[in-house]
């Protein structure tokens, strides 16, 4: 990893280093001897793209934090397993029998896949397989063992010390219906084993516990630790920041009111609220609010589909307080960026690497670029091609690549299965090959004529100058008009490649037939 002067990230204007010199001016972080960082996971559902934003963010913050001052750092990936089962998820097997469990904690229903202690334990595995394939680093915490290992036993009776003030807190912030019985606390019915929100007749300090009515209509007292009970979540998330000293964590901006009135309950409790920012939401095809509950964004084995996993890391690291639309169409251009970024970053100042976001992405030691071939010319080679295969591809590419091969060049190879993924999924259907008008059929003609002038191996740059000088001998409008009638017309769609470079690739030959076969149709 390359040595940077400390000033250079005390200058730094990209945003984690901008985030991470927030923590400086934290009080407990020497008496602690490291910063810690956090991420909340609802288990009720498996990870989304929305856990991994969440996650690479903090760890783009974490790590600089480190760069910065050489304090050590740690994550946890929080899961809320504790929390009742509300509603039976869509893509889960024997909802029948789940349909049973609603408003049980998480961790004490059969696991529906038959392979873990519980349904809770089933999506914590996953979310760790998940966070493990891309290599974060974090310590996973769960809240059944916070609650029930007691862990969490000081924080709960300190609830239960200033039940006022936080009630006074919260109030405020409901409608009189869910204020008139709202408590911070969730008793766990010891006899349905169900989690209960129901008024609290009776907050008994003195015994550690509450009373209130079961299920059954019947008086009940509870000792709020050890697992019987589990708290309201803006509660929660105020006494979890207060019993581990959470130093940071992230929000989304429609967490705002939240992240509010659990600083206000922390601080009651005798914490200190973490330092953070609220990123924006990301929107759909249509602008807007990505929802789970409707799917209508893009899922990460989705995107992982069509991108290398590196890209998706891209998307994230830019402009985070900015909203941004989750689609399929995003693809191919935070492939491209992640790619160019990793060229610039070869010739870049000290200064303008740590604010590249491939510095942020590998943790400062990003891999050398592989080769200049965009992810866009892959995209329209395998139009031209209409292929689906791989080796086809690589047939143009070693052409064009000296030494290339999938063995040589392994991100290439990925790039290349996933252009004929995307191609197949989102491109082939909707080619549309336009006839030809009098300008276009004669300017075709005349760079038919031109290509056939050049040689073979006639390098990008060159034939892209042909192809400027054709396109201004005719009466177009202007250039653009001219590439938008070589795409409509030679590859069936409105928009593509620098001309030039695929021209290289795909081959002089080739592409002069392309062209006498754009003139050949009616």
């Amino acid at each position: 990893m390359e040595k940077f002067n400390r000033d250079i990230f005390e200058n730094s204007k990209a945003w984690p280093f901008e985030e991470a010199r927030k923590l400086l001016s934290r009080k407990n972080v020497q008496e602690k001897g490291f910063v810690l960082f956090e991420t909340g996971y609802g288990p009720s559902g498996l990870p989304h793209i929305g856990t991994f934003g969440e996650v690479a963010r903090t760890t783009y913050i974490k790590n600089a934090f480190e760069h910065l001052t050489g304090i050590k750092t740690r994550l946890y990936a929080f899961s809320d397993d504790r929390d009742g089962l509300r509603k039976v998820p869509d893509n889960v097997p024997n909802k029948d029998m789940l349909a049973e469990y609603i408003g049980f904690p998480l961790t004490d229903i059969p696991d529906p896949f038959g392979c873990h202690q519980s349904f809770g334990h089933h999506n914590n595995s996953k979310l760790m397989e998940f966070l493990d394939s891309f290599n974060f680093e974090y310590e996973f915490r769960s809240a059944t063992d916070c609650y029930k290992g007691g862990l969490f036993n000081d924080v709960l009776l300190k609830v239960l010390a200033h039940h006022r003030e936080i009630l006074e807190v919260m109030l405020a912030s409901l409608r009189e219906e869910r204020a008139a019985t709202y408590s911070p606390f969730l008793p766990i019915s010891p006899k349905t084993g169900r989690v209960l929100q129901v008024k609290i007749e009776e907050y008994r300090v003195e015994n550690g516990a509450i009373v209130f009515r079961d299920e059954d209509g019947t008086l009940t007292e509870l000792p709020v630790t050890d697992g019987n009970c589990k708290l309201q979540w803006k509660v929660d998330w105020a006494a979890r920041w207060t019993a581990f000293q959470v130093d940071y964590e992230i929000a989304g901006k429609d967490l705002i009111d939240s992240v509010t009135l659990s600083s206000k309950i922390c601080r009651i409790l005798g914490g200190t609220p973490p330092d953070g920012f609220n990123y924006e939401l990301f929107l759909d095809e249509d602008g807007k609010k990505i929802s789970k509950s409707k799917g209508n964004g893009i899922g990460v084995d989705e995107w992982l589909r069509y991108a290398p996993r590196e890209s998706l890391a891209n998307f994230m690291y830019a402009s985070p307080r900015s909203a941004k639309r989750l689609y399929f169409d995003v693809i191919p251009r935070q492939i491209d960026d992640y790619t160019a970024n990793l060229r610039n970053f070869e010739t870049q100042e000290p200064d303008k690497r740590v604010s590249n976001p491939v510095w942020h992405i590998h943790n400062g030691n990003p891999p050398k670029a592989e080769t200049e071939i965009s992810f866009s010319l892959l995209l329209n080679l395998v139009s031209v091609c209409n292929t689906d295969d791989k080796n086809v591809l690589w047939g143009f590419i070693r052409k064009y690549v000296k030494g290339a091969s999938p063995e040589t060049m392994p991100f290439l190879d990925r790039l290349a299965q996933h252009a004929i993924n995307y191609y197949q999924d989102f491109v082939k259907a909707k080619k549309r090959y336009s006839p030809l008008t009098e300008l276009e059929r004669n300017s075709f003609n005349d760079l038919l004529v031109e290509l056939s002038k050049l040689n073979e191996n006639e390098s990008g740059d060159e034939i892209q100058k042909v192809v400027f000088e054709v396109g201004k001998r005719h009466e177009f409008p202007d250039l653009k008009c001219w590439f938008n009638a070589l795409y409509r017309g030679l590859l069936g769609q409105e928009d593509g490649p620098r001309m030039g470079s695929f021209i290289a690739l795909y081959g002089l030959e080739n592409t002069k037939k392309l062209i006498e076969t754009a003139l050949a149709r009616e």
